[in-house]
């Protein structure tokens, strides 16, 4: 099996430590690269153990971990249509171990070994996450995650106890692991994905339930009502079902257009939540202002159900709260375009506080009821005086680039491994200063202060300072970390590699980094003053705060 194991062109790139540029380049340059033996023109295969011999023939590190070994040979099991369905029976297998049936026709005893010995070393919950994102990355085209921050933002909205939390097209089950509910309801269309989201829930030690129908046209959660619902449904379906459910009793504000699947979506998750109960849905931004939708869009607002819509990551969250029997409705809905403060103003508007980013209800039942959230941006009253402050800060930014010579020196290098292996590194509990702190998701940094514990997530490193400098390894980390080949990559930290330098070069190498870092973010404080100074001087122009200069 193993000579048969075959890889893409993004697992090589990953195996040799390289972005996919490189290994376009190499199959242009060298004649000698391993033809595909699979795939198709867009997407080809390799052999596994041809690409190896030929990367190690070139002098180039290989290290293929454990994880991606298991990867590979689950992939080779069969064709991607059937992918799916094999991660989630090792899901099934890592997550319910005593009640484990294997079956000689659909399971491979080496991968079962292979996995039991991921599992010793990652945890039965990080071994199936690896493979879980392995299978994202797979399936990229043709899932659809919602991004980590705002699945998290969604849960924070929700509050922090929601309780018993549904979500009707919960894919990988992402937004239910964020909720933090006690008891997490899950339903998605395709069988293999409600497979392996429910696992995932097992694995994290969940109180759960799911089913693998569609939502709309099969409600597997018919008369139950959540403390809370999340969502992010499939955008701009046009077969969601239509025509077989005119008239479902869960259109309380209107029959969903043919062409406005969302607006179904709003009215499932609303039938299912108890009254008070929140619910947080991500939106394609076209539906706050189809005309199509603004009868339902209306009867949401005069109802006080649809409470706020926030602008987050090229998408809308839409934030409604279902009304209670009798209750009057609110006057004022918020919208807003910056998410930055949408946590603080949502918790006061619940409370019925007037804040910046509320707009009248009555202002937006117009013909057209559009409640894009840039339409309606709050006025900033002293854009004048805001204007000249943010031009001082802004004059004085100074990005400083540190002066860098060519090289033609090539260095040795090393890992991460290797350096823990022989005790430059060691893994602390907690972070002290002069630890160096790094993730997948945040650049590497060099801790200062108090001692502090930090997220199981995040990678921490303490060095031996006589013959490792800590800014050093930072920058090296920081580096690995900007040439990953998408943000949803997961890297192996401990693969990274490290230049072998005496630790005086290392001193100067790291100053170098430490004022690069410092560039960066200079820099990015002079791109977010510049455009707060377009924002400023566009509204105190328009509103007769600033005039035009000499």
């Amino acid at each position: 099996m193993e000579e048969q194991a075959t890889v893409s062109a993004a697992d090589i790139a990953r195996i040799a430590g390289v972005g996919r540029a490189a290994v376009s380049n190499w199959r242009r340059r060298y004649g000698d690269f391993p033809p595909p033996v699979g795939g198709t023109a867009s997407s080809p295969l390799f052999s596994l153990v041809h690409v190896e011999h030929w990367l190690r023939e070139r002098g180039k590190p290989v290290e293929i971990s454990l994880g991606d070994r298991i990867w590979q040979r689950l992939r080779n099991l069969g064709d991607d249509l059937s992918l799916g369905l094999r991660v989630g029976r090792v899901g099934s297998y890592l997550s319910r171990p005593g009640a484990w049936t294997f079956s000689p026709r659909y399971d491979d005893v080496e991968l079962f070994e292979l996995v039991d010995r991921f599992a010793d070393e990652q945890g039965p919950r990080g071994a199936f996450e690896f493979l879980c994102e392995r299978y994202v990355e797979a399936h990229s085209r043709r899932l659809s995650v919602t991004p980590e921050p705002v699945a998290a933002l969604m849960a924070r909205l929700i509050g922090p106890e929601p309780g018993v939390v549904l979500d009707p097209a919960c894919g990988l089950g992402t937004l239910l692991l964020a909720s933090g509910g006690t008891r997490l309801l899950g339903q998605v269309d395709d069988p293999a994905t409600s497979c392996i989201a429910a696992h995932r829930l097992l694995l994290a030690g969940a109180d759960m339930e799911m089913y693998g129908a569609d939502a709309l046209s099969m409600d597997s959660y018919e008369g139950v009502l959540a403390d809370a619902v999340v969502c992010d449904p499939p955008f701009n379906e046009r077969e969601w079902g239509y025509d077989d459910l005119v008239g479902d009793p869960r259109w309380e504000y209107g029959q969903p257009p043919r062409g406005e699947p969302e607006l179904a979506w709003v009215q499932h998750c609303l039938a299912h939540v108890k009254p008070g109960g929140l619910v947080a849905i991500r939106m394609p931004p076209a539906a706050a202002g189809r005309r199509t939708g603004r009868r339902i869009r209306g009867n949401l607002l005069r109802a006080g159900a649809l409470r706020a819509v926030v602008t987050v990551g090229g998408a809308d969250l839409w934030l409604l709260r279902r009304p209670e029997p009798g209750e009057r409705p609110p006057s004022r809905v918020l919208l807003l375009a910056d998410p930055s403060t949408v946590e603080e103003q949502w918790t006061a508007h619940l409370r019925g506080v007037e804040v910046p980013g509320a707009v009248r209800i009555i202002d937006l039942l117009d013909e057209e009821i559009d409640l894009s959230p840039l339409r309606y941006q709050a006025r900033d009253e002293h854009a004048g005086e805001a204007f000249l402050e943010v031009r001082k800060r802004f004059d004085g930014i100074r990005p400083e680039l540190p002066s860098l010579a060519v090289s033609d020196e090539k260095p040795a290098f090393t890992t991460i491994g290797e350096l823990l292996k022989s005790g430059l590194l060691i893994v602390p509990e907690s972070v002290e200063e002069g630890d160096v702190v790094a993730s997948p998701a945040v650049p590497a940094y060099v801790h200062s202060g108090e001692t502090v514990t930090v997220e199981p997530t995040m990678s921490k490193y303490r060095t031996d300072p006589e013959r490792l400098d800590a800014a050093f390894l930072a920058g090296c980390l920081r580096a690995a970390g900007q040439v990953a080949p998408t943000s949803s990559t997961r890297i192996d930290l401990k693969r990274t590699r490290i230049p072998r330098l005496p630790i005086e070069t290392q001193r100067a190498y790291g100053a170098a980094f430490t004022r690069l870092a410092a560039f960066e973010d200079a820099l990015r404080e002079a791109a977010e003053s510049g455009l707060e100074l377009v924002r400023l001087g566009l509204t105190g122009l328009t509103e007769g705060q600033l005039r035009p200069g000499n």
